[in-house]
Formats: C-alpha cells, structure tokens, sequence
C-alpha cells in the first residue's frame, strides 16, 4: 500500500521543499493544498480517515506547512478534533520549517553547553516562526529567555505568547537594528546568543560579541549574505572564535534536514502520532545521538 502524505499549506502555493524532502524521506506520492485555511481542514482529514481501514491507516499522513506559524498551529488543532476513536491519521507541523530548524538549533546549543537550565539566552529577532519555536524550547529546559523585536508592543505580545505555549521565562527588549546589538548584550549578558532574523540582515556586529565575557556559544540561522552575526561563517558546526563556540546556518542546516526526514518517516510507523515543536525536539535529540 502507498504511503500518502497530505500536505495541507496555508500559503497559496504549496511549499515545494516540503514536498522535496518528504520524498526523499520514503513518501511514495503527495496530495497537496495550498491556501488552506480552517474552514477547509475538516473535509480534508476526512477524506483521508474514511478512505482506508483503521488497521491501514498508518500509510496516510498529514503535513500541516505555510509561512504563518500561528495559522499552522490552528490548521493542526482542527485537524485533531476532526478525529475520533480509531479514525486517525499522523500528523506534523511545520510551518516555514520553524519547528524542524528551530529544534536543530537547539539541540546544537545543548550539545555546546551540556545542560542549559538557568543559562542566560539571547534571541534577536525572536518575535519570527523559528524564534518563537526555539524562545519556547529553550525557555521549556529551564533557560533564562530574552528575545529582541523592533516593536516593543509586538515584541512584549511574542514573550507572552511564548510563555503561555512553553512555560519558563521569556522577557523581551527592544533592538531596533545592529548599533544596538552591544547595549542589548551588555544588559542581558548572555551565555548563548542565537540570531534568528530575516535573510540578508546583519543584526549582531562582530565587536558586538566576539570576546564578549562569559559568552559560550554563539549560533547564527541566516545563510544569506550579510550574516546576522559578523564572525560566524554559515558552514560553521561547533568551531572556536577564542573561547566562543560558534554554529552557522549550515552547520544547523544539516541537522535539520536529518530531523525533517527523519519525523516524516515516522509519520508512516503509526496513526497516532502528533509532531509539534516539543516532539520534534526529541526526534532532534535522538537524531544526534544515533
């Protein structure tokens, strides 16, 4: 029996990546949606359960994708109340690949430090789908959260939203570009920074943080010239500056596409299975250490 992923994708065109790697990870064929919104999920996710018995249904999934986080993470909850007894499909999320490379990330970060409970983050750009995803995460084990936002009104709405989905300690503050990198930093004093901002902007200068004391690991999401942190090169896993440990996009990069393939599989090895930011980031943590 063919292995059938829906992919239901609240954008107007259907993410061909997702559709890329869910093939590479063993999906025989792709039932694809875009500009889905909640109206639509309920007959969808019914066309799926009713269409093959229970005892089959492991072999149909859905991926719940799109540029918009928060409409993905309502795409998933009706899904799952479309479901009842055994009629049930998997499930995962990940809109703009927030929760896959957020996980990555995090991951990485732990591997550098060992256990993060009380350590000092800092999050620029942290109001964005991976920021959000990874402030959450990181806040969840017990770390001490900042995240930046060029809006304090939108940025203090971010860090509650965070906190109401994760738990833990999430603060924000204002940085409106990368002059203010070395105030925010020296406010904070982070023992992690991560930069989670837009392609192509440089948010963290290298004076801002190269040398900066009692900074142990510095990792970077942006693979597009300029950098968001001046320093870090984008194929960087685990290098030194001094004593800072620093990981650049691809370093992470790679993870996360052994993460995305590997959560896709498993999809297809139950019909029950909900994968969000949280069990997402345990298949990271089991990827690495395979």
């Amino acid at each position: 029996m063919k292995k059938l992923l829906v992919q239901l994708d609240s954008s107007r065109s259907p993410s061909t990546f997702d559709q890329v790697v869910a093939y590479d990870s063993g999906v025989d064929d792709i039932l694809s949606y875009g500009g889905i919104g909640e109206a639509d999920v309920r007959d969808l996710v019914h066309g799926c359960i009713f269409t093959r018995s229970p005892n089959h249904l492991q072999n149909t999934a859905i991926f719940i994708g799109g540029t918009d986080i928060g409409i993905g993470a309502k795409l998933l909850s009706t899904a799952q109340q479309a479901f009842f007894g055994p009629f049930r499909v998997s499930v995962m999320l990940d809109s703009n690949g927030s929760n896959t490379t957020a996980a990555a990330a995090v991951v990485k970060l732990v591997q550098a430090v060992g256990d993060i409970h009380g350590k000092r983050v800092v999050l620029t750009a942290g109001t964005g789908p991976v920021g959000r995803r990874a402030a959450g995460l990181l806040a969840k084990a017990g770390a001490d959260v900042t995240i930046t936002s060029r809006n304090t009104e939108e940025g203090t709405r971010a860090a509650q939203g965070i906190h109401d989905r994760f738990g833990g300690t999430v603060t924000c503050v204002l940085m409106r570009d990368a002059s203010e990198a070395n105030t925010v930093l020296d406010e904070a004093k982070p023992e992690l920074l991560l930069n989670t901002g837009p392609a192509g902007v440089n948010l963290v200068p290298r004076s801002a943080w190269e040398g900066r004391k009692g900074l142990l690991v510095a990792a970077d999401l942006n693979a597009v010239p300029p950098l968001g942190i001046e320093g870090i090169e984008s194929k960087d896993d685990g290098a030194k500056r001094g004593s800072i440990t620093v990981f650049g996009a691809l370093g992470i990069g790679g993870l996360k596409m052994k993460v995305h393939k590997a959560c896709l599989a498993r999809l297809f090895e139950r019909n029950d299975l909900v994968l969000d930011a949280d069990t997402i980031f345990e298949v990271a943590r089991e990827t690495v250490r395979q």
